[in-house]
């Protein structure tokens, strides 16, 4: 009788292990309209033929990361615009937000994921749907808090050929040199023109892609530790690296670097010609506390500058920043309002 008992509680296991491992693989797609409206918020100065800075204030949710194809009509619709509107030319230097490439770690999830109200319950949907994977992650995790590591680690590998892919056909699609906002990866760095990851701490970083698809350069760590994990690059080479481009040498700083004088100036006196700063803010009241302190460090460096912040809502999260462009002293920044917008500084 306790050998049948026993048999019978196995099965039960093995019924319930097979539902619960049936259950986690399912994938049904979410219906979800996306907005793919951007409007010209700023556009500063006049062609001249030597090319122009473009900012992206994209305006993205949860859902439009379900599937990597699905972001890239969005990003697409925002370019087609900017085209449209004749912002778009080989001297182009396109800008996307901080983090953008980030939220890729939300790519191919349950629906009851990006349905969820808070963002600590969308990562209890994450942990349910990929049990064995997350725990191997959360055990290798290096940050206090182990499991927002270990939702960066889990799908590290994918999110950087997914980012790769997206952005680089993007800037072929679109003739144009593009800083791919920021991805936070584990040891990024570039094995044969592609981006790897390796085993060793999570970094913020930034890829500029040429216009025919492939890497300018190495990809730049951010050398102070901001939003969303990431540490600092501690290895970080005494100048900062320039990226040549159509419009001129490129400087790149991600994030809270660009509130970092020092490192502004150092571009200058390296020969950057022309200022990227993909940004990121995760609450309304940083950016009426901060806009002085963002405006006053790009202002300050003696060569024309976009930064770009990124807009939308994850969850109970929503984004904030208004991008702005600035030129000998003087900014142009987009309005505080809902939808995405292009900041525009021609050269």
């Amino acid at each position: 009788m306790r050998t049948f008992l026993f048999f019978l509680l196995l099965l039960a296991c093995g019924v319930l292990a097979g539902a619960y491992a049936h259950w986690a693989e399912q994938r049904s797609p979410t219906h979800y309209l996306s907005d793919l409206r951007i409007t010209l918020a700023v556009n500063q100065g006049t062609p001249s033929g030597r090319g122009n800075l473009l900012g992206v204030q994209a305006e993205l949710f949860a859902p439009d990361y379900q599937d990597v194809g699905r972001l890239r009509l969005k990003l697409e619709a925002y370019l087609q615009k900017a085209r449209t509107l004749g912002l778009v030319n080989p001297r182009t230097v396109v800008v996307l937000p901080e983090h953008i490439g980030t939220w890729l770690w939300l790519r191919g999830e349950k629906r009851e994921f990006y349905e969820a109200s808070q963002h600590s319950e969308a990562s209890h949907w994450l942990a349910a749907s990929h049990p064995l994977a997350f725990a191997w992650a959360w055990l290798g995790a290096a940050d206090d808090d182990r499991s927002a590591d270990a939702r960066l680690r889990l799908k590290a590998r994918h999110m950087a050929h997914e980012y790769q892919r997206l952005f680089s056909g993007l800037a072929q699609e679109f003739g144009v040199t593009l800083v791919a906002g920021s991805i936070v990866l584990p040891a990024p760095h570039l094995q044969q023109g592609e981006l790897k990851i390796g085993s060793g701490p999570l970094y913020n970083t930034t890829v500029v892609f040429a216009a025919d698809g492939q890497v300018l350069g190495q990809p730049l760590r951010q050398r102070e530790a901001g939003a969303m994990r990431g540490v600092a690059d501690a290895e970080a080479p005494s100048a900062l690296p320039l990226f040549d481009t159509p419009a001129g040498r490129l400087g790149v700083l991600i994030g809270r670097d660009g509130l970092d004088p020092a490192q502004g100036q150092a571009l200058v006196r390296a020969g950057a010609q022309l200022l990227a700063i993909p940004a990121f803010l995760d609450g309304p009241d940083d950016w009426a506390r901060e806009r002085q302190a963002w405006q006053r460090s790009s202002l300050a460096l003696a060569v024309p500058s976009v930064s770009v912040f990124m807009h939308g809502r994850f969850w109970d999260r929503r984004n904030h920043g208004q991008s702005f462009v600035g030129q000998h002293g003087q900014a142009g920044e987009a309005e505080a309002l809902p939808g995405a917008r292009l900041v525009n500084l021609w050269l």
